[in-house]
């Protein structure tokens, strides 16, 4: 089980009231919905490993090289990610919570959380889930491989299982082909703005008749006499979307070869360091989310006494 991490805790502070609170007053919501959310998944699915992949760089230069437009509407004026003030200083918290938990955290200088978790996901030699509330992450589903998604469509406990059948349902496309769908379509949440006058039906019938993105702009090239869905307007703005379309792929694919080190991620058994996680249960009001999460583990009822 892969965890998109930062996915997973905007999704926990969006979801859980920010009257959550520490005994000293500050907010924990997004660390207890991230954990709470975790036990969930853990007694649901039974995975055997759980990395939770970390967001080392959110919006990489060769991602922005290749498209300036990527994510900039998030940018803060420091530069940063804009991120509500409450959530913040939650990150650190969470940070430590997972290493005196003991569970895999792993994240890549350059890289976003999508290509650690393709990556993983590659690497993989068994069934894999991908738990995320991000779109982009469908492009790894893979029947034959046994790599699907959880999303999160609403708050932490709508969860729905997304497979290669899931994605043609919801888009009309072949299971596996989400991400050229997505480059043609855009995706305005990551400031991807897709061919101008493509919609998402228009794109669904290009991936569907010619397979995927090179085969809609191979039979662009070689089209002399328009025809559905290849008509005239959409011959147009296919050939004014060019140089769009050299671009974006690079940034909508998740990388699958980044250079990580081995993960094994097996399920800890007990906390890595019993003593600092209770310190951090009883500093942040953490004792009831963590006795959860110890229970799916299989922790002793004990283990933070």
């Amino acid at each position: 089980m892969l965890l998109d991490a930062a996915s997973l805790y905007f999704r926990a502070f969006y979801g859980v009231p920010t009257s959550v609170t520490a005994p000293d007053g500050r907010p924990v919501n997004a660390v207890r919905g991230f954990l709470d959310m975790t036990a969930r998944l853990l007694t649901a699915h039974g995975p055997d490993r759980l990395v939770a992949c970390w967001d080392d760089d959110w919006r990489p230069d060769f991602r922005v090289a290749a498209l300036p437009s990527y994510k900039a509407h998030r940018l803060s004026p420091e530069g940063g990610e804009e991120t509500p003030p409450e959530l913040g200083p939650q990150v650190p918290v969470l940070v430590d919570v997972l290493a005196a938990a003991g569970v895999a955290r792993v994240g890549a200088p350059g890289y976003e959380a999508d290509d650690v978790i393709g990556t993983l996901a590659t690497r993989a030699r068994g069934p894999v889930d991908v738990v995320t509330g991000d779109r982009d992450l469908f492009q790894l589903v893979d029947d034959v491989r046994g790599v699907r998604v959880l999303y999160t469509n609403r708050g932490i406990t709508d969860i729905e299982v997304v497979d290669e059948a899931a994605v043609s349902a919801r888009y009309g496309i072949p299971g596996r082909a989400y991400a050229d769908f997505a480059v043609l379509r855009g995706d305005p949440s990551d400031g991807l703005p897709g061919v101008a006058g493509i919609g998402a039906k228009t794109a669904a019938a290009l991936i569907t008749e010619f397979g995927d993105l090179a085969g809609v702009r191979a039979a662009a090239a070689r089209t002399a006499v328009p025809r559905a869905p290849l008509t005239a307007a959409v011959l147009k703005r296919l050939h004014a979307g060019a140089a769009y379309l050299d671009a974006a792929p690079v940034v909508v694919a998740v990388a699958r070869d980044v250079d990580l080190p081995a993960v094994e991620g097996a399920l800890p058994r007990r906390p890595a360091d019993a003593g600092a996680l209770a310190a951090l249960a009883d500093a942040h009001g953490l004792r009831s989310s963590l006795g959860r999460l110890g229970a799916a583990l299989g922790w002793p009822a004990d283990v933070l006494d």
